[in-house]
């Protein structure tokens, strides 16, 4: 856990706060993960994020209440959540690099890491339950 808590505290120091949670909520909803969902919901609010916002975050492809910036970091958010046998699409991985500079899209791959991992823990030890 200590190992997880730094990467976690390493992501939050580089990667902005209402980003973050917008990543680390989208990566819960799509792996389902009730406890991380509830958790970074409350954690948005606290933020001031709009009840329309969190919600949007739900749908398929969120739109159009996030700037482009942050539809690129959700983007990517999704398809290394849903890793497939060929990786990052390329079109994803170019959206996301013509908003952010070579290290944010690194500190973007492991915040989303990350808070994979955290949902991974939570499912496996049952914490939803």
């Amino acid at each position: 856990m200590a190992a997880v808590l730094g990467l976690e505290g390493y992501c939050r120091a580089r990667v902005p706060r209402r980003l973050h949670e917008l990543i680390e909520l989208r990566a819960s909803q799509l792996n389902r993960c009730d406890h991380c969902i509830a958790l970074h919901t409350k954690a948005l609010r606290k933020a001031g994020e709009s009840e329309a916002r969190i919600a949007a975050l739900a749908d398929e492809v969120p739109g159009d209440l996030f700037d482009a910036r942050e539809r690129a970091a959700l983007a990517l958010t999704d398809s290394v959540t849903r890793l497939g046998p060929e990786g990052v699409d390329d079109e994803v991985w170019n959206g996301a690099a013509a908003h952010f500079t070579d290290s944010e899209l690194g500190d973007l791959v492991l915040s989303i890491a990350t808070i994979n991992v955290w949902n991974r823990l939570a499912i496996a030890t049952r914490l939803d339950a």
